[in-house]
């Protein structure tokens, strides 16, 4: 019989005989306080004997050590974030935003929570850096999450809006709110709901299943089915092309945008806007509204139309909220949801 004189060792090796029974026992010996020495050789056994169970666990403490690394980056950050609310019961306020336009209309309904029926000045800041890692091919906004051009499409529909009192551009007034501030926290932007961000920051509610943006619809397309799907935020494996079946088809958005449309619908109409108080107008007024986590979606949310939202599962950060609206990231339920419109 060959005698062990290392008690340590004979302790390896009664555990090694729970090692594939019991990832606990693995879990414990992982994180066990040990001497480097005793540590090697325990990870050596349990590598040779156990090594599923130990790639498992291993990458649970990994998470586990990710998570609270995170938390800290959280809290460190929250620490330094710092919002300063001016009185309540002012004659007006001001708020600063800096795009993207989607982001714009989901603040809206902080907007009007904070403003509490008071005068507002709405000033959006131009030309900010955007990481646009997740678009195919080139954005049309340059690395900007707003240009000139948006700006002087997006500010129709805003002052059409009559919370909003004044929108210019931002050239460093003073304001009561910086809408931007959730970029300098850490929170996740791949997840939850855009419009939910700014209520975290600033401490207010509104009930996102209502309507929150107005448009006067455009009746000349109440029998078209709307689309607009950019080049980023798409769900694998889904394809347009059932829906030639289904008559009128319009698409609304950039130029490249629909000629990539059309390669799977080739009778798609395409209209291209003046301003996006049209968009919103074209919106309101059709049969109802396909669309991917891209800006006219932000707007067919707002009006609270029927509409139909593509989840990219890689970033899925838009909710649809409230009646009329659904979700989709699979192609049969895509089919059963466009089919249950049409009938409807």
């Amino acid at each position: 019989m060959v005698k062990f004189g290392c008690p340590e060792f004979c302790g390896t090796i009664f555990i090694g005989i729970n090692l594939i029974e019991s990832g606990e026992v693995i879990s414990r010996i992982i994180n066990r306080n040990v001497n480097n020495t005793m540590n090697f050789f325990y990870r050596v056994f349990l590598k040779t004997f156990a090594r599923k169970s130990y790639r498992r666990v291993k990458l649970e403490k990994k998470s586990r050590e990710l998570f609270e690394k995170n938390s800290q980056e959280f809290l460190d950050r929250a620490r330094e974030l710092r919002i300063d609310f001016p009185p309540e019961g002012k004659s007006g306020y001001s708020f600063k935003h800096s795009g993207n336009a989607g982001d714009i209309i989901y603040s809206l309904p902080t907007l009007y929570a904070l403003a509490d029926g008071a005068e507002t000045d709405f000033y959006l800041n131009l030309d900010q850096p955007a990481n646009y890692s997740i678009v195919r091919g080139r954005h049309p906004l340059s690395g900007v999450m707003l240009n000139r051009e948006m700006f002087s499409m997006l500010r129709p529909l805003l002052l059409a809006q009559p919370e909003i009192t004044r929108c210019e551009v931002y050239n460093g007034q003073c304001v009561d709110y910086d809408l931007d501030v959730f970029r300098k926290s850490a929170l996740s932007l791949s997840s939850g709901n855009i419009a939910r961000w700014y209520f975290l920051h600033f401490a207010v509610n509104a009930d996102l299943g209502k309507p929150w943006l107005r448009a006067r619809p455009n009746h000349a397309f109440s029998d078209y089915v709307v689309i607009a799907r950019s080049q980023g935020y798409h769900s694998p494996g889904i394809d347009y092309s059932f829906l030639h079946k289904y008559g009128k088809l319009l698409f609304v958005g950039l130029a490249e945008e629909f000629r990539a449309m059309r390669q799977a619908l080739p009778a798609l109409e395409y209209h291209p806007v003046s301003d996006f108080l049209e968009l919103a107008s074209v919106i309101a007024g059709c049969r109802f509204f396909i669309g991917n986590q891209s800006f006219p979606f932000s707007i067919a949310e707002a009006l609270k139309v029927r509409r139909v939202l593509e989840v990219c599962h890689h970033c899925p950060n838009v909710i649809v909220e409230g009646c009329n609206g659904y979700d989709f990231c699979y192609q049969a339920q895509f089919e059963r949801i466009v089919d249950k419109l049409v009938r409807q």
